[in-house]
């Protein structure tokens, strides 16, 4: 069976089913920075997730410089993935989530693809993302993404170059 993954810019049309598929499908530390509120999805937790996704509606030239889609498989929100503006220069970050339901499906892979794309699109040379060495699914993905991955203490970092790197001259390739 052929499944349909695509992206789309979180915007609030798809806000509410992320928010869903959030609650229903992943812990609230694995879709968005702390909040200082009871333990699960509180009201509180819910309200700071809307706020946080949607202070990322201006898109990689907005004022944090991350764009964010929601992954659809077969029309319905999965989960998501973001690109994010770094300081050096050709430089963009991923990350992602997925429901628990959708995990271990290869979703993940098409949507880091896709993702890999729009950033070529943007004008990146490279994508990196960082993740934890025991977050074994992240690293698999990452690898079979064509990341080279360095471990760094108690951190996984992983760098994919897009295309031609920048200091190979195509002149004198022939």
């Amino acid at each position: 069976m052929t499944r349909e993954v695509r992206l789309t810019p979180v915007n609030e049309q798809n806000l509410e089913p992320l928010l869903s598929v959030a609650v229903a499908e992943a812990e609230p530390d694995e879709v968005m920075p702390p909040v200082d509120a009871p333990a699960g999805w509180s009201q509180a937790r819910m309200d700071a997730f809307r706020a946080f996704y949607r202070s990322h509606f201006g898109g990689l030239d907005g004022p944090t410089g991350n764009l964010m889609y929601a992954i659809e498989q077969d029309g319905d929100v999965v989960g998501m993935i973001r690109l994010g503006r770094r300081d050096e220069p050709g430089t963009l970050e991923t990350g992602m989530w997925l429901g628990k339901s959708t995990r271990g499906q290869g979703i993940g892979l098409i949507a880091l693809r896709l993702v890999l794309a729009e950033a070529i699109g943007a004008g990146a040379r490279r994508v990196v993302a960082d993740t934890r060495p025991d977050n074994l699914p992240a690293v698999s993905l990452l690898r079979r993404g064509g990341a080279v991955l360095v471990q760094d203490g108690p951190a996984v970092r992983a760098e994919i170059r897009l295309g031609v790197s920048e200091d190979v001259d195509l002149l004198d390739a022939g």
